[in-house]
């Protein structure tokens, strides 16, 4: 067995000694066994023993172990979980108080047997999470607790955890549960179950804690086509920040304005999206999986686009007369909106036709009036006692529909003079025979003449 001997009188605070073992490979369960003494008359701690076991001449890590007072000889154990094809070493250090006395450490010995008072552990798994996520790690052990043991997870370059959780099946196997919470990529490392029982110390091999960021596309979604009701788009979520492989694709879809959205799963790169309303502008965008709990992604960038208005539902309804004067006529519609015109861009059209002079005349004029509650609309200019035929055509820019015709006749009106030119008179002895044309516009149907 090594032996080593610090004296540390006359030394000042914080120097250092060190033993270092031969590298160990261990292909089972074994046992290192040693003695120590930490003294002095004075009753002060002449200094700090401390053990370290270093992996594949990796980096030191923590102390598996210390102590800085005994009064007599003490032995401990270190079981050592750390097997082939990994080596270790281990390394006793000193660290001097500033005060007088000695540091001894003998009959360091490598045991072919599992230790008696100390637990060994069995291989520890590598743990893979996604950020965010509650990494659990399960240290399995052969041998016994009790509750004055203290069992904790050991980082290298990396925070400890605590124990969350622990199961003993029998006097000898238990499980220690450690989780470290809410992982991200800083947590990521080596881990190592640790125990430290009144006899000494067992340390399990270092195992990995591997944090994956769940993927988020860089890019938004490319439009390919636009229908009134439909947005055909391609994911174009192949560069992503964070880590694959993606295993489901999501399309994330919501109106820009109001609350409105949905979800789809997606198994292809081009998509279409259906059953949207027409004229309307959506926010598109892509979630992607990777595998395991918390493996989605935040929505990649959102695509804008609006959907085409739509040909009218319909024409306008319950086409009626309000007012008919001679020259003039209002009617009124059932008010529509948007569930009709299908387009937030439309207009309403008056046309008519009546003849006049033996031809056909027709007409068309806009209603600005198409927002109220109680939409009208007057024709002027006609003549009376005309029949005028009006339909109402609703338009947007995919096409249009017209209401039924409603055909109406303008009311009588004051006729214009006899022409003068045409009256005639023919005399007689006792009268005088008169005849003239029809005035030029009767305007309804004429009654009487008088002379």
């Amino acid at each position: 067995g090594s032996f080593m001997l610090v004296n540390t009188s006359g030394r000042f605070a914080g120097q250092k000694a060190h033993l270092l073992m031969p590298h160990l490979k261990e292909n089972d369960t074994h046992c290192i066994d040693f003695h120590y003494y930490v003294s002095s008359k004075s009753g002060a701690s002449p200094g700090t023993l401390n053990v370290y076991v270093k992996v594949n001449d990796g980096p030191i890590g923590n102390p598996v172990w210390n102590t800085s007072i005994t009064a007599t000889w003490n032995r401990a154990e270190l079981a050592i979980s750390t097997f082939w094809p990994n080596f270790y070493q281990v390394v006793f250090e000193v660290v001097t108080s500033g005060h007088p006395g000695y540091v001894a450490i003998d009959e360091v010995k490598v045991l072919g047997h599992p230790c008696t008072k100390t637990p060994h552990f069995l291989r520890l798994q590598s743990v893979e999470v996604n950020a965010g996520q509650f990494a659990t790690f399960q240290c399995t052990a052969n041998g016994g607790t009790d509750s004055g043991d203290r069992l904790w997870l050991q980082g290298i370059y990396v925070r400890d955890a605590p124990l969350k959780d622990i199961k003993v099946f029998n006097a000898r196997r238990f499980v220690a549960l450690f989780s470290v919470v809410n992982a991200t990529k800083r947590d990521a490392g080596n881990y190592r179950c640790m125990i430290r029982t009144e006899g000494g110390v067992g340390v399990s091999n270092y195992a990995e804690l591997i944090v994956k960021e769940p993927p988020v596309p860089i890019a938004p979604p490319q439009l390919s086509s636009v229908g009134a009701t439909y947005l055909w788009i391609q994911l174009n979520a192949n560069s992503i920040n964070g880590d694959g492989p993606i295993i489901q694709r999501e399309v994330e879809y919501r109106t820009s304005s109001g609350s409105w959205y949905d979800i789809q799963p997606v198994d292809s790169t081009s998509y279409k999206i259906g059953h949207l309303d027409p004229d309307t502008e959506y926010e598109i965008s892509v979630l992607l999986t990777r595998p395991g709990e918390g493996g989605t992604g935040s929505p990649g960038p959102a695509l804008k686009t609006r959907t085409k208005c739509a040909d009218p539902m319909r024409g306008p309804r319950r086409l009626e007369v309000v007012e008919i004067k001679s020259r003039q006529i209002t009617i009124c519609w059932e008010p529509f909106g948007y569930n009709v015109t299908r387009c937030h861009q439309y207009n309403l059209t008056v046309h008519y036709r009546y003849q006049a002079g033996g031809q056909e005349q027709v007409r068309e004029e806009v209603s600005w009036d198409t927002e109220s509650s109680h939409p009208q609309h007057t024709i002027t200019n006609l003549s009376p006692y005309t029949n005028v035929s009006i339909k109402l055509v609703l338009m947007n820019p995919e096409g249009r529909k017209e209401s039924q015709e409603l055909v109406v006749q303008t009311d009588e009106d004051v006729p214009s003079a006899v022409p003068l030119e045409s009256i005639q008179g023919s005399t007689f002895e006792e009268k005088i025979f008169l005849q003239w044309r029809e005035p030029a516009q009767t305007y309804g149907v004429i009654t009487l003449y008088e002379v």
